[in-house]
């Protein structure tokens, strides 16, 4: 899951299996603040190798791996043995990159909206900032989930899901499904209720945790 999302998911009882941040900010690194006795543990936070120090600190007793994006600057330091991953301009489109990366056939996207809400929130009311964090930015409509009207966004979100959109076009590997039920259409995606695609997809038990791997 995306680094905002992970408080969310732990409040409500849900442990992801990776959580990735992409941000360099002090602004970004408070998501990490705060430790989920229960959930943690067993989850490896993937972080780009610029992330802010504070981010580190917070994880210091958790499980932690940092990857470079393939930046010119980054590919400068020939560290190529280590691998990249992303090289996009969201942590939506890193984690998509780590789903491609780790071969998954089928690749669900939830609360991928690109877009404010009914009320002009541009975030969950949860959400560690507030719900109205990017509220005052321009807004531009576009193509709604389902094709049925319009939806607000604003630039930096149209930017995002060009990205995303790219990739997921590129993937010739995995279906994509968009299970948002809301927000802005992401073209290449399939949508479908979550609860339809859980249904026809998760009909095994995956046995966690899995068998570790030994050490390179």
């Amino acid at each position: 899951c995306a680094d905002s999302a992970y408080a969310i998911l732990a409040k409500h009882g849900i442990k992801p299996d990776y959580v990735c941040m992409l941000e360099r900010t002090d602004f970004t690194a408070e998501f990490f603040k705060e430790a989920y006795e229960g959930i943690d543990g067993g989850v490896l936070f993937i972080l780009a190798s610029l992330v802010h120090p504070k981010a580190l600190s917070y994880l210091e007793n958790r499980s932690f791996m940092l990857v470079s994006k393939p930046s010119r600057m980054c590919l400068d330091f020939k560290l190529h043995l280590f691998g990249y991953l992303g090289g996009g301009p969201s942590v939506a489109y890193m984690n998509y990159s780590l789903a491609m990366l780790l071969k998954h056939k089928n690749i669900i996207l939830i609360g991928q909206d690109l877009a404010y809400d009914e009320k002009g929130n541009s975030h969950p009311s949860d959400y560690k900032h507030g719900s109205n964090f990017e509220s005052e930015e321009e807004h531009i409509e576009i193509m709604a989930y389902g094709g049925n009207g319009k939806v607000t966004t604003h630039g930096i979100w149209v930017y995002f899901k060009s990205f995303l959109e790219q990739i997921i076009n590129e993937n010739i590997f995995s279906t994509t499904y968009n299970c948002t039920e809301g927000g802005a259409r992401i073209e290449g995606s399939l949508e479908k209720p979550f609860k339809e695609v859980c249904e026809e997809l998760l009909i095994k038990d995956l046995n966690k945790p899995f068998k570790k791997l030994n050490s390179l």
